[in-house]
């Protein structure tokens, strides 16, 4: 069941630094808008200003969108409330991430994320040998 996650624990972003260095990192992102947000606009309308500012920074460090599609429907799963659109994002490498994800300037454009989900589930990939 997607719930109300937008932003990682402490625990989780620790975990995440153990990722192997040196290794390209693909994010999963699942995301699901929220209908109205609290700025009078669909979460979708929030999220896509959001892409639309966050798009330089995912550039600048070495980042590309390497799939994205919107969910059609569920297979297997909560078909009742299945997210609304998911893509993969490439790092080079998990630090490429932090980076990107640290920097000051990102960190006033991040906002409208959390604006925008109802649930913004990101998860860090390894290729499979």
């Amino acid at each position: 069941m997607l719930s109300n996650q937008i932003s990682p624990t402490d625990a989780q972003l620790a975990e995440l630094q153990a990722y192997p260095q040196n290794t390209p990192l693909v994010m999963l992102n699942i995301l699901k808008f929220k209908a109205q947000t609290n700025t009078n606009e669909t979460g979708q309308e929030a999220y896509t200003r959001y892409l639309k500012n966050a798009t330089p920074f995912v550039e600048k460090s070495g980042g590309k969108v390497i799939w994205k599609g919107q969910v059609h429907s569920t297979v297997i799963g909560d078909s009742t409330n299945q997210p609304h659109v998911v893509f993969l994002v490439e790092y080079p490498t998990v630090n490429h991430f932090f980076a990107m994800v640290s920097n000051p300037e990102y960190q006033k454009i991040a906002g409208d994320r959390s604006i925008a989900l109802e649930y913004g589930g990101l998860i860090a990939c390894q290729n499979a040998q």
